[in-house]
């Protein structure tokens, strides 16, 4: 199934929390409901407000984004956001690095 999505949400002190998953909308209430479906980081963090969502391919994709996202400074975090760094940028560096494994380099 090739419908999953990064998203990231802005806590009301401004942090970014990055997740995935196949429907955004759901997830983003059960952060917000503070249910053990949930975030336990992002309890009692409301307001919450979903800043980005994009589609990334499958779910291998999906985890292997997130990781390269999770890894990122705030600062590329809200480039991200904003458009100025493209999720097609960071499937290029995630397959040009299973490219250069496979190779043995």
């Amino acid at each position: 199934m090739n419908n999953w999505f990064l998203y990231l949400i802005r806590c009301r002190n401004g942090r970014l929390y990055t997740g995935i998953t196949t429907d955004v909308e759901r997830r983003v209430e059960e952060h917000e409901s503070g249910d053990k479906k949930g975030s336990k980081y992002l309890r009692g963090k409301a307001p919450l407000k979903l800043v980005m969502k994009k589609r990334v391919g499958n779910r291998s994709m999906a985890l292997k984004i997130e990781a390269k996202v999770k890894k990122l400074p705030k600062i590329k975090k809200e480039l991200l956001i904003d458009g100025k760094i493209k999720i097609c940028e960071i499937k290029k560096k995630i397959n040009d690095t299973a490219i250069t494994k496979t190779r043995g380099n």
